[in-house]
């Protein structure tokens, strides 16, 4: 008996070797060279497949970006910050790993390339800030705000103010190439950021 083709699945095929070619080929050529037409190629698929699902290459980008995010997570990843019950420590391993992220090929051309775009396509920052960036920053301040109900925190502490304390230097440093992201750098702004915040002494 002859089986009906599966349409979506062909089209599930489809978008998953695109979304690979994608995140192949940024890290290949760069972002200024990549192309609807390389991508288009490298997956097999016709340009206009492409353009049916996506309006530009930072757009297949950024749906490749989350892709990626996701697998991350369901490969062992938290979704939620550690609660040791120290602080610091738990800050001090989601950076680490943050820096372990940035340093790694596999993440580090995307997500240069989001951010150059993003600066220039205020629709696509704004899709970037909603879907990738700020479910990360919400995973902050929930730890941060645990931390202040428990008597940790200042009571007055302004919980986006503090993730962006941690996280602006770290970025600033990575996109800029200004030095090495280690966790010695990280466990740093750590000490220093919950230094100001901080109603007990941070070792």
């Amino acid at each position: 008996m002859t089986r009906t083709p599966d349409a979506t699945r062909r089209s599930d095929r489809s978008r998953r070797a695109i979304l690979d070619a994608a995140l192949a080929l940024v890290g290949e050529v760069g972002y200024n060279r990549l192309t609807i037409e390389a991508i288009a190629a490298r997956a097999g698929v016709g340009k206009q497949t492409i353009y049916r699902w996506w309006p530009s290459k930072a757009a297949v980008l950024l749906d490749a970006s989350l892709s990626l995010a996701g697998e991350a997570e369901a490969g062992g990843g938290w979704t939620g910050f550690p609660d040791t019950g120290d602080l610091a420590a738990d800050l001090k391993a989601v950076l680490r790993a943050t820096v372990d992220e940035f340093n790694d090929e596999k993440y580090e051309a995307p997500a240069r390339a989001l951010a150059a775009a993003g600066a220039t396509d205020p629709a696509l920052g704004a899709r970037f800030t909603e879907q990738l960036l700020e479910p990360q920053l919400a995973l902050y301040e929930a730890r941060l705000r645990t931390a202040r109900d428990a008597g940790l925190l200042a009571p007055d502490t302004d919980l986006r103010l503090t993730v962006e304390m941690l996280l602006g230097p770290l970025t600033y440093r990575w996109l800029m190439r200004l030095a090495p992201l280690t966790h010695a750098y990280t466990d740093a702004l750590v000490d220093r950021v919950l230094g100001g915040v901080s109603n007990v002494t941070v070792d």
